[in-house]
């Protein structure tokens, strides 16, 4: 493959043997998944096999060693054939940050070396898009800490083993507390994952929590300190990941409208769509704008990994870049494969639905451009 990641040897072997999956598991299914809006365990356990669940865990506890790059780069990769299953990597690849980073050796062998699938729960129906202010509740006592709380779509609802949970401090003053939570913990019931337009597969659906008890040891961090984790640890992989995806899906719908104006002609004299120049030009404009997303993600990522000035502002602008840009692409590629496009076969359609996923998503695009004009003011953000 061509490395426009920039990847190191190991990072270009990881996202090799993803383009193999992606080719010959993922992109078959792909359909059927979306169709049927069930959970990819055939994709899961092709990712698991191949070790790639502890691609950002360390080596010591059986982990591929990567980082913010390789992530960005597989998400990508996946997205081009199915942004579902490229949501579910990106929040596992989110909680596996935060598990790596606070979690015991115990809680972060089971990720890297057991190859456990883990998802964030930050999302609550009292709280929305503002997910750094969880109304969830934790209460300390003598044999560990109860957790109350309403979820809302949370991906990989009931397909995951671990939840990076959000809750009001158990006992510390500050916004939030992080928790690793397991999956079939008793008091946890996840409703039917939602019938929704895009990104069918991820199983996003509520969890609701009664009481359920775990133990102190799982806190990630400091109680009270959630906040920090969500802002230092999680939000520059989950905003350029999201990046990611938004940028995969557009190289996924502009392969198929490409495929299918330069294949389809017309009958009267054997011309093709793309023969067209208002098609070719909707086309041109299309690659444009995919390049120019590319392009600031890759300087995103260097912006991180050489911990610039303007990282923090790189950051809130991955995610409304990917996302808005992708609104704008999968508009033109629709309006170039015409009424062809509604079809399932030239499947176009598919990644428009999944495209309009990200402006809605915490944090959505309304509230990134309230944070990145407080940031051009020279105002503080919270």
């Amino acid at each position: 493959m061509n490395n426009l990641w920039k990847l190191d040897d190991a990072g270009s072997k990881q996202l090799a043997a993803v383009d193999t999956i992606a080719k010959d598991v993922i992109a078959p299914l792909a359909p059927t998944i979306d169709k049927e809006g069930r959970f990819p365990k055939e994709n899961v356990e092709a990712l698991r096999k191949a070790g790639l669940l502890g691609l950002l865990s360390s080596p010591q506890v059986g982990g591929q060693g990567q980082g913010l790059r390789a992530a960005v780069a597989v998400a990508e990769r996946i997205a081009r054939e199915c942004p579902s299953t490229a949501m579910i990597t990106i929040m596992h690849n989110c909680a596996t940050m935060v598990i790596e980073s606070f979690g015991s050796e115990a809680l972060r062998r089971s990720i890297a070396g057991e190859r456990k699938l883990a998802t964030l729960a930050f999302s609550e129906s009292g709280s929305r898009s503002h997910f750094w202010l969880p109304v969830s509740t934790a209460s300390a006592g003598s044999d560990g800490v109860r957790l109350n709380a309403a979820k809302q779509l949370i991906t990989s609802a009931g397909n995951c083993d671990w939840y990076v949970w959000s809750s009001k401090p158990a006992a510390a003053e500050g916004l939030s507390s992080i928790w690793a939570v397991p999956g079939n913990a008793a008091g946890l019931s996840v409703a039917e994952p939602y019938e929704g337009l895009g990104l069918r597969g991820n199983s996003s659906a509520p969890i609701v929590a009664k009481a359920v008890l775990i133990p102190e040891a799982n806190r990630l961090g400091e109680d009270g300190k959630g906040f920090d984790v969500m802002m230092g640890v999680v939000l520059p992989f989950f905003n350029l990941q999201s990046c990611a995806v938004s940028l995969g899906i557009m190289e996924g719908g502009f392969e198929r409208a490409v495929r299918h104006v330069t294949q389809s002609q017309y009958t009267y004299d054997g011309s093709k769509i793309a023969d067209l120049p208002q098609v070719r030009g909707h086309i041109a404009r299309s690659r444009v704008k995919i390049d120019m997303t590319r392009g600031f993600l890759l300087d995103a990522v260097e912006a991180i990994e050489g911990s610039r000035a303007d990282a923090m502002l790189r950051v809130l602008e991955a995610k409304v870049v990917g996302a808005e840009t992708a609104l704008e692409v999968l508009d033109l590629l629709m309006r170039v494969c015409g009424g062809a496009a509604f079809r399932k076969d030239v499947d176009v359609e598919r990644f428009f639905r999944d495209s309009r996923a990200a402006v809605v998503m915490a944090p959505v695009s309304d509230a990134l451009y309230d944070f990145i004009g407080k940031a051009a003011c020279g105002m503080p953000l919270f």
